[in-house]
């Protein structure tokens, strides 16, 4: 233990001392250059660039350039324009796999398998379950899964434990007894205004993130909307979940509107908020009083098996103009080892998608001292991305405008919204082609 105390020190005073990430010797010859692009948010930013300072004080000869994503509507649109034009970095870290169909059919990236020990780092790093949800469509990684936040149920234990529960909803049956009991003391005490929990609703494509798709994956045992571009929504489970929402809003366990202009569970109004890991800074500094818990989705009640969840994965990709891959795959490798997977937690808060993360002792004080985070942590093996198909955000606007239609203001039967939303779904992909 104490071994692995002296390199996590070191590992964070080597992040926090050297020039600028900026700072590279551009007139030096003989020296590869590699441009790297993180995401934007700033702890990330510092990651990245303490990162690279530690990079390149140990490999002068292969020198990396840290620099923001040039400002645009989205890190895709901005990605997928600088493909076309021959501007993208080396080296991304903020690949989200929904538009990896995009980068892959413009050309725009580099397989990971055409290196000869990607087998026996991935081996070392990725279970080979998880690994294989990110193999494109061809046979091929383009992607290496770094991070991920699984989109898990957060609850206020004081709520909950006022109505009588010590434990949170394991099963839909039990989530919508205690919101219907909610339900019930507000038409009785018009002053009492608290909610089990709220959705955006919306019909844009990301919100069924926080909703729909994890409810399905945890649903169907950690199965995703298709199935090798195929659509694979058409069951028992994809129904049974939109007849949950549906409930919850018939029986006012969620409201349709909200006036509240901060976020409830913030105030004390919701019992429940389905949200990632980002949620518990948030909670700590702006309501400490809360206490609150961290379980997983609540599922059908007749469901068996590990709850799997939504996680919104962000994956590294090397680009196929880059004149260096060999030199951009040893940086892309320095970003994903243990030390630096611990650097992802401790700055970033994010979790490293990491077989041995709960058993590498590395990571242990870690989570002593942050144990929600654990719980997370235990989640993340379980999780699912988005599936790799053309067109996503189009085919996810029409799944949320018949989520809207048949869960929020019950005007179709979730069996009709769900047969519309496949059609629409194909009709779409067959569109584009």
């Amino acid at each position: 233990m104490k071994q692995h105390i002296l390199i996590i020190t070191s590992v964070l005073l080597l992040l926090s001392c050297g020039p600028s990430s900026h700072d590279i010797e551009h007139e030096k010859p003989g020296v590869t250059r590699l441009t790297y692009w993180p995401a934007p948010n700033p702890q990330e930013m510092q990651l990245a660039d303490s990162l690279v300072r530690v990079w390149n004080q140990n490999n002068p000869n292969i020198q990396v350039r840290m620099q923001p994503i040039p400002v645009g509507q989205s890190t895709e649109e901005v990605l997928l324009a600088s493909i076309a034009a021959g501007t993208t970095p080396d080296i991304c870290s903020n690949i989200w796999p929904g538009a990896l169909y995009d980068y892959t059919r413009a050309g725009g990236l580099v397989a990971f398998d055409k290196f000869s020990d990607f087998d026996s780092v991935m081996t070392s790093r990725v279970p080979d379950e998880l690994l294989e949800t990110f193999r494109s469509p061809d046979g091929s990684i383009y992607q290496i899964p770094w991070k991920t936040n699984p989109v898990m149920m957060i609850y206020n234990k004081r709520i909950l434990g006022e109505l009588g529960y010590e434990e949170p909803p394991r099963t839909y049956s039990e989530f919508l007894k205690i919101g219907r009991e909610l339900a019930g003391l507000r038409e009785k005490n018009k002053s009492f205004d608290v909610w089990m929990g709220q959705r955006d609703i919306r019909p844009i494509w990301w919100q069924r993130f926080f909703d729909y798709l994890p409810f399905y994956i945890a649903a169907s045992g950690g199965k995703t909307l298709f199935d090798n571009h195929t659509v694979a929504f058409v069951n028992e489970r994809a129904e049974a979940v939109m007849a949950f929402f549906r409930d919850c809003y018939r029986d006012k366990v969620f409201p349709r509107t909200f006036s509240h202009q901060q976020d409830p569970f913030l105030l004390e109004k919701m019992a429940t908020n389905f949200a990632g890991p980002w949620q518990i800074p948030t909670i700590q500094r702006y309501a400490p009083h809360i206490e609150f818990g961290v379980a997983p989705l609540p599922v059908p009640d007749n469901y068996e098996g590990p709850i799997y969840t939504y996680g919104d994965f962000k994956n590294i990709s090397i680009f196929s103009n880059t004149r260096h891959p060999e030199a951009a795959w040893e940086f892309v490798k320095f970003l994903v080892t243990p030390e630096h997977d611990f650097a992802l937690l401790e700055i970033a808060n994010q979790i490293p998608v990491r077989g041995d993360l709960l058993t590498n002792p590395m990571f242990d004080d870690f989570f002593k001292r942050k144990p929600h985070m654990l719980l997370f942590a235990e989640q993340a093996l379980y999780t699912r991305s988005v599936d790799e198909v053309a067109d996503l955000k189009e085919i996810l606007d029409a799944l949320s405008q018949e989520y809207e239609a048949a869960a929020v203001y019950g005007r179709r039967s979730p069996a009709e919204a769900i047969h519309r939303a496949a059609r629409r779904a194909e009709l779409i992909i067959e569109w584009n082609k």
